[in-house]
Formats: structure tokens, C-alpha cells, sequence
């Protein structure tokens, strides 16, 4: 069990692969109540695929993901720990909300029916209350004219941040971002940064894999540096950028502000 009230996230010992290809080697890590914590590191370390197995939608080899003190992702049974069945995880990924590089919008769905199709379907929420905070949530993004609006009549930004409140709408108390600006246009970018860093500073538990280094710097309580499918160093930002202990984060750092490297961008299982 968690050890704090206070921990949202306990992930001990999380080990994955695909194939022969070993994606997490044993990734222990923990996040608080109200931490917004962001992971960082060269593409195919891992990231992605430890935001999915938090999420519950990938299965881990071995290893535990504890959400609110509840071990969520396997159960014991015979002596043996097995994974959980997907209807035995419903309660505790409705808790989370996580928003891909993808904006994986229904496209034959309205903007106001891609965000009230779960609080109705999953949380069996009354209509007119989802109505309701769904046009209260797309006045807060500036989109409430787009409440009618099809995906595929939207910017990439505009989709993403309609990707976010569609989370948001299921009262989440953690919410997941994987790389959400990497497919976007750089003009469009920010309008989805300020709308992550709005949420941030309301308190929201956040995990966030991006290569926005800048924002990062910004958003973030620790940054977790993540290499070879382990976590390299855990630090606050100004520790991170200005004086990490390991040589690989420093290289990491370095290859970026040289443009020799990349930024972790694309898929971790690649």
C-alpha cells in the first residue's frame, strides 16, 4: 500500500517489454497530491509506455501501480499475482484522465458530444448536468462556438484542447499528458501549454512527458529523467537544468541546447 495519504501514484519495480525490446527495467517512482510532475528523456526510454501502464490500458510484465493506496493494476490469486481483468479497473482509471500526441476525437461525434459521452455513459451523469459543464468548460478554453463544430472542423490546437476538457469532464483527480503538442503546429502549441498550465496552477496532479523544455521549466515540481527504461534522476527543475548529479542527464541536456540530440519525441516502444 502507499505509504502517504497524500501520494496519488506509487509505481514500484515496473518492468515492460515489446517483444525482445525492453522498455521499462524496473521504474519506481511516486507522485503527490497536487504534483505536477514531468518526464523527460531520449525517445524510447520509456515514458510513454509508463503513462500507459499508470492508465491501465498497457499491462506490465511485473511490478505494482498502487492509485490512491489501492493496487490497481494486478490482484493476488492463489499465491499469485495476475493482472486485473478490464472491468475490474473502471472505478480507478475514472479517476485519471489521460490526453494522447493524438487527439483521438470521435469524428462523426459534435465537439459537446465527444465531451458528454463518458460523464454520461461511464458516469452515468444526468444530461442536462453534462450539458451543462461541458459549454462551462469550452467558454474557459474560448471554443464555446465550436460546441456544435465536428473535429475535423477544428485546428490541431483547437482539437487538443478539446482532447484535455473531455478529460476534464470526468472529474479526474490525475491527469496524463502524453507529448500532447508534439503533432501540433508550433504556432499552435501555446494555446495548449497555457491551457495545461492553467490547470496546474489549480492544483491538478499532473504527469506530463514532453520535450517542451521551456515549459517544463515552468510547470513542473520535479522533473524525472528517464534513460534505458530506468529513472536516471528525480530533481526539481532548477536542479535538473542548472546542476544535475548524473552524466546522463547532462549530456541529455546538452545534445538538446546543441540541437545534436532529440527530445524525446515520438513513440517509447519505437
Amino acid at each position: 500500500m502507499c505509504s502517504t495519504a497524500e501520494e496519488v501514484v506509487r509505481v514500484q519495480g515496473l518492468h515492460k517489454r515489446f517483444g525482445k525490446q525492453i522498455v521499462l527495467a524496473g521504474v519506481d517512482l511516486t507522485v503527490s497530491k497536487g504534483e505536477k510532475v514531468v518526464l523527460i528523456g531520449p525517445s524510447g526510454t520509456g515514458k510513454s509506455t509508463l503513462l500507459r501502464c499508470i492508465d491501465l490500458i498497457e499491462h506490465a510484465d511485473s511490478g505494482f501501480v498502487y492509485i490512491d493506496g489501492v493496487l490497481a493494476n494486478v490482484k493476488k490469486r492463489r499465491g499469485n499475482y495476475v493482472h486485473r481483468k478490464m472491468g475490474e479497473t473502471v472505478a480507478v482509471r475514472k479517476r485519471m484522465g489521460m490526453v494522447f500526441q493524438q487527439f483521438n476525437l470521435f469524428p462523426h461525434m459534435t465537439v459537446l458530444k465527444n465531451i458528454i459521452e463518458a460523464p454520461i455513459r461511464v458516469n452515468r451523469e444526468n444530461r442536462r448536468s453534462a450539458v451543462s459543464r461541458a459549454k462551462d468548460l469550452l467558454a474557459q478554453i474560448g471554443l464555446e462556438d465550436k460546441a456544435t463544430s465536428y473535429p475535423s472542423e477544428l485546428s490541431g490546437g483547437q482539437q487538443q484542447r478539446v482532447a484535455i476538457i473531455r478529460a476534464l469532464a470526468m472529474n479526474p483527480e490525475l491527469m496524463l499528458f502524453d507529448e500532447v503538442t508534439s503533432a501540433l503546429d508550433p504556432q499552435l502549441v501555446q494555446s495548449v501549454l497555457d491551457l495545461m498550465l492553467d490547470l496546474g496552477t489549480r492544483g491538478m496532479t499532473m504527469m506530463i512527458v514532453t520535450h517542451e523544455l521551456g515549459f517544463a521549466r515552468e510547470i513542473a515540481d520535479r522533473i524525472v529523467f528517464m534513460a534505458e527504461g530506468v529513472v536516471v534522476e528525480d530533481a526539481p527543475p532548477q536542479v535538473i537544468f542548472s546542476a544535475p548529479s548524473e552524466e546522463r542527464t547532462r549530456l541529455f541536456l546538452s545534445s538538446l541546447l546543441t540541437g545534436g540530440g532529440n527530445a524525446g519525441n515520438g513513440q517509447d516502444k519505437e
